[in-house]
């Protein structure tokens, strides 16, 4: 439970970061810092639910697509699950992720989140290897 509340964590705050970034990306809702904080992690809860189960399915689904362009296509595809979060708490609330248009917004924002993610898994697999 503690790994998924970390990661959890870490993906907040990458999402975070790239919403500082990218115009057209924001965080919706909150009028304090702990409310804000709150939507950050539950948006990061429900990107990370979106990414187990909806993108194992859609990554299935384009093989010929991710052949094609060499993997490129995976950049699409992780917009895509950056479109969905936004959409699922757009539609169920009235706080959450908030992405202005798909092409460019969702696209820049996943190139980003990749790095990012990258990066901050960097620092926390650095820092349990100092820990342990």
């Amino acid at each position: 439970m503690g790994s998924f509340l970390v990661r959890a964590g870490f993906t907040g705050l990458a999402l975070w970061l790239v919403t500082l970034i990218v115009p057209g990306i924001s965080f919706v809702g909150g009028e304090t810092t702990v409310q804000k904080i709150g939507i950050i992690f539950v948006v990061a809860v429900i990107f990370g639910v979106v990414n187990a189960l909806i993108k194992p399915i859609v990554s299935l689904l384009s093989i010929p697509l991710y052949i094609v362009t060499l993997g490129l296509f995976h950049v699409v595809v992780n917009a895509l699950m950056l479109w969905i979060t936004a959409w699922i708490t757009d539609h169920t609330t009235h706080w959450g992720l908030h992405i202005d248009r798909f092409w460019w917004t969702a696209i820049w924002g996943a190139i980003l989140l990749s790095i990012v993610g990258w990066l901050l898994g960097m620092t926390r697999r650095n820092a349990e290897r100092a820990l342990s």
